[in-house]
């Protein structure tokens, strides 16, 4: 059973790659790719893959392409 993960990215970040966790379980995510052609998207992918410690080939994006906050599914 898949496992769904919310986050917040931050694009163009001079802080990234860093993850943190809120308080209400969202991941904050701060990547140094901009959010062009969908660069932050396959940055803030890679990064919660090497957070979870799982292959890239396990996060997909589900929801919130055009979003800062966006929804990933984690295969088992």
């Amino acid at each position: 059973m898949p496992t769904t993960v919310r986050a917040a990215i931050t694009p163009n970040s001079r802080k990234g790659p860093l993850v943190e966790t809120l308080p209400d379980g969202t991941l904050r995510l701060w990547v140094r790719a901009p959010a062009v052609e969908g660069k932050a998207n396959r940055a803030a992918a890679e990064l919660l893959a090497a957070h979870l410690g799982v292959p890239k080939s396990a996060v997909r994006l589900t929801g919130g392409v055009t979003s800062r906050h966006k929804r990933f599914e984690i295969a088992d």
